[in-house]
């Protein structure tokens, strides 16, 4: 449902392959965390306990590789959508396999194989050598089973997609939604979203949380776009939004400007659809959600370093930067001058 927002208490991980995410799965900032044995995966039961249904099904559904300690893999998750960035360590034989109730769009940033071969249930089986800028689509129930001798490292990226959510958040009917099996083929509005996200993942943090939801629905967008046959293109705008849906979006933000903001909440607010409000979101205020929550933030420290003298920490501390770091660079960017430096121009 729309209606579940990240939380705020987020970790991830970046460890060595295993079948399943670990127990306490939560969207962004991206984590380090160690190795688990490999008698050690969580209980399901355990894992559903604090979780959702729809997003226990994601962190649960996820591409098996063995052996597992060939591959380094890289994990976020939220509420209908995963993300897996994985990464071949050394040039041995990598076999993968996966079937679930979720969709998977893989994609191909490298990948050259001696040998091998790729399946999708559905279409012949595949012996393509080098699959660099290729994606894979594997539509929810279908098996899909990968070997191969990399030549060179394997990087690659997977996309986990939860049919349900994905209807909701397009306005789509589920029963009418009919997904084709993919092997290696190229689309550049796939391959352009997948990148931008994928780029996001491995750089971000907190600040850039609805800007990554927002890139994930465009992603969920232009893949039912492909699916549907139609060319890349941007979609229609059905018009900005209503003037009291502004005041209510605009008034969420100023009442949790210091909070991480889901995208789905905001959109839920307004009875939209999280794509749908992005669009009209950046129609009616010329910029997407993420970079106008932001705008709030720089406009509320600046008022903060025009009262006292200020403790850029504390400030940055009070509009929701957990770092002074994060805080100077982002006023920096937005005003050409760091808060100590601004504050010093007002005297």
């Amino acid at each position: 449902m729309v209606t579940e927002s990240l939380p705020t208490t987020a970790a991830s991980f970046f460890q060595k392959s295993a079948p399943r995410f670990p127990q306490v799965v939560v969207p962004l900032p991206i984590k380090q965390l160690g190795s688990p044995a490999h008698d050690e995966r969580p209980d399901r039961n355990q894992v559903r306990q604090p979780l959702r249904p729809a997003a226990t099904d994601m962190l649960n559904s996820i591409v098996e590789i063995s052996p597992t300690d060939i591959v380094k893999r890289r994990a976020t998750a939220w509420p209908g959508m995963a993300v897996e960035t994985v990464q071949a360590t050394r040039h041995d034989r990598i076999e993968s396999r996966f079937c679930a109730p979720v969709h998977l769009l893989a994609v191909y940033e490298r990948g050259v194989r001696h040998d091998g071969g790729t399946f999708i249930e559905g279409l012949p089986k595949s012996r393509l050598r080098d699959f660099s800028r290729k994606l894979i689509f594997v539509p929810a129930g279908h098996e899909y089973r990968d070997s191969q001798e990399p030549r060179v490292l394997t990087r690659g990226t997977y996309f986990y997609f939860d049919p349900a959510r994905l209807a909701v958040s397009l306005e789509l009917d589920l029963a009418d939604m009919s997904f084709a099996p993919r092997l290696f083929f190229e689309d550049r509005g796939l391959w352009d979203a997948a990148l931008k996200l994928t780029s996001l993942i491995e750089s971000g943090g907190p600040d850039h949380r609805l800007y990554i939801e927002a890139v994930g629905a465009v992603l969920g967008h232009e893949l039912v776009r492909f699916n549907a046959g139609r060319p890349c293109m941007e979609p229609q705008l059905r018009g900005g939004l209503a003037a009291w849906q502004q005041r209510t979006v605009v008034a969420y933000i100023e009442d949790h400007l210091a909070e991480p903001i889901s995208l789905a909440t905001l959109a839920q607010l307004v009875r939209l659809s999280p794509f749908y409000f992005c669009r009209a979101f950046k129609q009616s205020f010329g910029m997407p959600p993420h970079r106008f929550h932001t705008s709030r933030r720089i406009e509320r420290a600046k008022i903060l370093l025009a009262k006292r003298a200020p403790s850029v920490t504390d400030i940055g501390f009070t509009v929701g930067y957990s770092q002074t770091s994060s805080f100077t660079a982002a006023f920096r960017k937005a005003t050409g001058l760091t808060p100590t430096a601004y504050h010093r121009s007002l005297s």
